[in-house]
């Protein structure tokens, strides 16, 4: 992890409406860092990530990603970024190998570099059995997996994850966070959202969210210092009650 920060966001708001769903957050992420965005369903960790990645517009507010801004600059940061959504967002009806050469042409890379990056893909996750098979016939943890590493084609600064686990088992979800240190020790930024908070414990540091606010952001370790807690669901537990207190 460098000192450099990749991720620069300064009372960052978004509206619907009269619907607050983001509430003027600020925080910045360093190169090479695991940051985990943390928070229940709803608390508008999607709606941050949306506006940090280029697809929906801030209401109010900074943010710059990879050195771009959000405002006016969303095509440069999509170059600079890798994404993985919520939603599975490989083609069912390709090939393994059809959907890495489908989106390794999308990122702009040459035919020779898509071969190069195929035989890597096949040694790192042991794809020799499944390459030609179609994605639709692989289970939700290869399909996840394989999400992952097609989002890391074009060596990104910086990749987010939004959910990247979910639906998948213990066993998976090990292995898929594996693949996330291996890729932020050659110096990719993960910024991950999640509301597995045990999954919270393998980032470097945190933050969490409460309608739409950063209620708290430090390390796993420290935060679990500062609120007297054994675990991180139980800090969570705490800003959740004094948020909504009856």
């Amino acid at each position: 992890m460098s000192e450099e920060n990749v991720i620069k966001v300064v009372e960052l708001t978004k509206k619907f409406g009269a619907f607050l769903a983001v509430d003027a957050i600020s925080f910045e992420v360093k190169a090479g860092e695991i940051f985990g965005f943390l928070g229940a369903n709803g608390a508008g960790k999607t709606t941050a990530m949306k506006m940090l990645i280029g697809i929906s517009k801030p209401s109010s507010g900074e943010a710059s990603v990879a050195g771009f801004d959000v405002y006016t600059q969303t095509e440069l940061i999509k170059k600079n970024i890798g994404y993985m959504s919520q939603k599975f967002a490989l083609y069912d009806d390709l090939t393994v190998r059809e959907n890495i050469t489908f989106f390794g042409g999308i990122y702009g890379l040459s035919r020779s570099t898509i071969k190069e990056k195929i035989k890597v893909l096949v040694a790192d996750l042991k794809l020799e059995n499944i390459i030609d098979q179609l994605v639709g016939a692989l289970p939700l943890g290869w399909k996840q997996k394989l999400s992952f590493s097609v989002s890391l084609l074009h060596d990104p600064k910086i990749v987010f994850l939004d959910e990247p686990t979910g639906g998948v088992d213990p066993i998976t979800r090990r292995q898929f966070w594996e693949m996330i240190y291996h890729a932020a020790d050659k110096g990719t930024t993960i910024f991950v959202t999640t509301h597995y908070m045990d999954e919270a414990e393998y980032c470097d540091r945190v933050s969490i969210m409460v309608n739409g606010k950063i209620e708290a952001m430090d390390r796993p370790k420290r935060l679990k210092e500062q609120y007297e807690a054994s675990n991180l669901n139980e800090v969570f537990l705490q800003l959740a009650r004094n948020s909504n207190p009856e």
